[in-house]
């Protein structure tokens, strides 16, 4: 298995640098690819911030990059659901923060009282706390 950065993931996703394209398409077809939640993360903001992507088009992206069938990711189960929460209209950093922080029992704090109401709607049961 191969863990890869966030610029290769961009690269195979984006096709910017057709070079680069066509060597990361290569390596994603030679090995199993491991994805790190911090590559996903890095791959988020990247596509967000540097091409613009809309929320929908980063969803839609990673959930067919998280799909590939040699592609294992890092709590694919929270990643997934952060996506369900881009889907919703949350920010996938804070989306993933608290569906990564589900084995804390005393749940998870944050100041951001609008993420903490949209994200209750989403995931009634989790436990978001105001400091």
């Amino acid at each position: 298995m191969l863990a890869v950065d966030a610029d290769v993931v961009v690269r195979f996703l984006v096709a910017d640098d057709p070079e680069q394209h066509k060597r990361a398409v290569a390596l994603f077809r030679r090995h199993d690819i491991w994805l790190s939640k911090t590559v996903l993360l890095e791959t988020e903001w990247v596509l967000r911030s540097a091409f613009g992507f809309e929320p929908a088009e980063i969803e839609q992206a990673l959930r067919k990059l998280m799909a590939l069938p040699r592609v294992r990711c890092e709590d694919s189960s929270a990643s997934s659901s952060a996506l369900d929460g881009v889907a919703a209209g949350l920010n996938f950093a804070d989306a993933l923060h608290l569906r990564s922080s589900l084995g804390a029992d005393e749940g998870f704090a944050t100041f951001d009282t609008r993420f903490a109401k949209r994200a209750r709607k989403l995931w009634p049961a989790a436990k978001l706390v105001a400091p």
